[in-house]
């Protein structure tokens, strides 16, 4: 039986998510054994089976456990929505509108924050700005394909709430939690400035930057360039790789996860197309190559392998690269290195009932392996093959 536990925003031991523009289709003539996109729709449905429940969301794990709520915490679920949103693309009836219609049970309105979206169904527990910034991203997502007008206003409201949790402390910044804001005390406990909040901002406000409201374009502009040099200036250690964070108390916190790096290949590839200036894309291909260099190494009787824990984390940074080709070519080895390990995790790296796995080795991680976030980041990432393949859900392919 699992242990009970909860991710949330950057200080778990971790991190939707990935707007269209990023993905290529397979050149052409292009053949493979391995159908992605059939297995990503073979695993969402065995946790939709598992894992759904009454209220149309997912539970927090599987087989559920002591302490557990109604509904899994935002997180997980904004893992699902960016998988949904793969799926859906791909040609799969996932009833992806309605899921992206119930983010609204985890909406909360808690002065003087404003409108926003709590950790918990029901609009309780506390609001991270890097909970709230991937939800935006995923309304970009559900924007670009579905063009719902709400959509867009929901972003808005998602940059208000954004600008609450910046200050001068430090020189700027996002803060992780809303109700954790300058504590030195609490220190280890989350109070504290992450490059996760505010890296996921910065990929939240470039992809809104494309379809807000000119109204909106500058200031929404001159937020995501703020962030960026904070992060760089702050967080970047001589690697170039991004530390974790900087606490309430002044401290650099040295952990490095792939997401944080991520998110700021996202963003410097994005500010230079819109900015024109050529530095933000130079600064991305460098923590590019630097994380690669950094996160994959032989692992076991793995050649080269990226990390075997908390695989959400690596798939935002194959999100990265993806993005990233055009302007980089180098990242295609990187992605094939993922696409490598993806093959091997499919045999090696899931349980008898066709759940994942956290470590995708094969190693079972009984605390952490029954978490819906382990499934959100399978099925992403098989959908994202999928598409970064130019496959589609094959013409005539029943979705039961």
């Amino acid at each position: 039986m699992c242990v009970s536990f909860s991710f949330q925003g950057c200080n778990a031991s971790k991190e939707p998510v990935l707007p269209s523009k990023g993905l290529r289709p397979g050149s052409g003539g292009e053949t493979t054994d391995v159908q992605w996109h059939e297995k990503a729709y073979e695993t969402f449905k065995t946790v939709e089976n598992l894992y759904g429940n009454q209220w149309g969301l997912f539970n927090e794990n599987y087989p559920k456990q002591k302490g557990d709520g109604d509904a899994s915490f935002l997180w997980p679920y904004d893992g699902m929505i960016s998988a949904v949103a793969n799926l859906n693309r791909l040609g799969y009836n996932v009833d992806y509108a309605s899921r992206v219609e119930r983010y609204e049970m985890y909406a909360s309105n808690i002065a003087p924050g404003g409108p926003g979206y709590s950790s918990g169904a029901g609009g309780y527990g506390e609001r991270y700005y890097d909970d709230n910034s991937i939800v935006g991203i995923n309304l970009v997502e559900a924007y670009n394909q579905l063009g719902k007008q709400e959509y867009l206003e929901r972003c808005a409201k998602i940059v208000k709430f954004l600008k609450t949790g910046k200050d001068n402390t430090f020189g700027g910044g996002l803060w992780w939690c809303e109700q954790m804001i300058n504590q030195p005390e609490n220190s280890s406990k989350g109070s504290n400035k992450p490059a996760c909040a505010n890296g996921f901002a910065q990929w939240f406000l470039l992809g809104y930057y494309e379809i807000c409201p000119s109204s909106e374009k500058a200031d929404v502009l001159a937020l995501a360039k703020e962030l960026y040099q904070w992060v760089y200036n702050t967080l970047q250690d001589d690697d170039h790789v991004y530390l974790n964070d900087k606490g309430a108390d002044g401290k650099l916190h040295s952990t490095k996860w792939a997401y944080n790096s991520a998110a700021m290949i996202i963003a410097g590839q994005r500010l230079a197309k819109i900015t024109g200036e050529n530095h933000y894309l130079e600064e991305a291909i460098t923590t590019a190559d630097a994380a690669y260099n950094y996160f994959v190494r032989p692992r076991g009787d793995i050649a080269l392998s990226y990390p075997l824990s908390d695989p959400w984390f690596t798939v935002k940074l194959i999100h990265a690269y993806i993005e990233l080709i055009p302007d980089h070519p180098a990242c295609e080895a990187y992605v094939e290195t993922f696409v490598s390990n993806l093959k091997r995790a499919w045999t090696h790296g899931r349980q008898t009932n066709g759940l994942w796995y956290e470590d995708w080795s094969g190693v079972s991680n009984v605390d952490r392996d029954c978490s819906l976030l382990m499934q959100a980041a399978a099925i992403d990432a098989l959908s994202t093959i999928a598409l970064y393949k130019g496959e589609q859900k094959n013409e005539g392919q029943s979705d039961e």
